[in-house]
């Protein structure tokens, strides 16, 4: 979609799909519907998906850009790939999972433009049935998240910042807030410094690609924030194809982020403290499905694949 006659568009919103036809088409007709004041050019890349994204995404939309590519590029460099070209002051990366609220992206360019320092910028998601979804953002992972984590302390007070530090305990993202880390499902950066940056780190096949960003735009001074004025429809995770699929994807993220980010002494710490922490849920989940078949089989075999594989997420990207 690009901007009305004679107006520039300042904001190219990427939106990066694979398989998820029926979501993609409900992701960019939301985006339209609830968009008024924002001058914006929509690009929608599609990476290889068999389920006719492309075509149908056309065809509904006919003033929003399409790229039907014939490779799987990943997340990562698909919106690359499109952010290479954008000319806009800003870009918006918008999952294909996702409903745009009334305004939020209004609200969110907004909030943007009003607190310049942060640098990236993130809103408010929900699940479909209004409940919150807190993975729009996060705090980083530290040895101390990661020991709550592997202990099950993060479990247990799941509420206290102190010991679920990453999620932030309770916080129902319903406050202004500065945070470590914008998840990519709804992340707003000028254009100038994600080109700065170098956009996302291409090992980052999926996940963890926007955490690093985040972490290397913190290093020039940024600081991400939150408003929950800008809010979305997030479903989170649909284009992985199985859950362990999704669990190797995202431990190998993390793994990626503790070599890359923590001290080199610290990192044998964090190797082990993965391979502690999903040992002993591998075990208790097996327990768990012997007591009550019904309610964690599903559960222990998706981990028990995730196990078998430890060596693959072990080593990162």
């Amino acid at each position: 979609m690009s901007a009305a006659p004679g107006v520039a568009a300042e904001l190219t919103v990427i939106i990066v799909s694979y398989n998820t036809k029926e979501l993609t088409l409900a992701a960019v007709r939301t985006l339209l519907e609830t968009t008024r004041s924002t001058a914006m050019e929509v690009i929608v890349y599609d990476n290889d998906s068999q389920d006719g994204s492309a075509d149908a995404v056309a065809t509904e939309f006919p003033g929003v850009t399409v790229v039907a590519s014939q490779d799987n590029l990943g997340f990562a460099k698909a919106n690359n790939v499109v952010a290479e070209t954008a000319t806009t002051p800003w870009l918006l990366l918008l999952n294909p999972d996702t409903e745009c609220h009334d305004g939020a992206v209004d609200a969110l360019m907004a909030f943007a433009k009003a607190n310049p320092e942060a640098g990236i910028y993130g809103g408010r998601t929900v699940f479909r049935d209004g409940s919150l979804n807190a993975g729009s953002c996060f705090m980083k992972i530290t040895p101390w998240s990661l020991f709550c984590w592997a202990t099950g302390l993060s479990v247990a007070f799941k509420t206290n910042e102190t010991f679920n530090s990453e999620v932030m305990g309770g916080w129902a993202r319903d406050s202004i807030r500065q945070v470590d880390i914008v998840v990519g499902c709804f992340f707003l950066i000028p254009t100038a410094l994600w080109k700065e940056l170098g956009g996302f780190d291409l090992r980052y096949f999926m996940y963890g690609e926007e955490a690093d960003l985040c972490h290397r735009a913190a290093k020039l001074g940024y600081r991400p924030m939150i408003t929950p004025d800008a809010e979305i429809m997030h479903i989170f995770g649909a284009a992985s194809k199985t859950r362990a699929d999704k669990m190797i994807l995202v431990a190998k993220a993390r793994m990626t982020l503790i070599r890359d980010h923590w001290p080199t002494w610290q990192v044998p710490l964090g190797e082990a403290l993965m391979w502690v922490g999903h040992g002993a849920r591998s075990l208790a989940l097996n327990v768990l499905a012997k007591l009550s078949a019904a309610r964690f089989a599903p559960k222990a075999e998706a981990q028990n694949t995730f196990w078998a594989a430890r060596k693959e997420w072990l080593a990162g990207y």
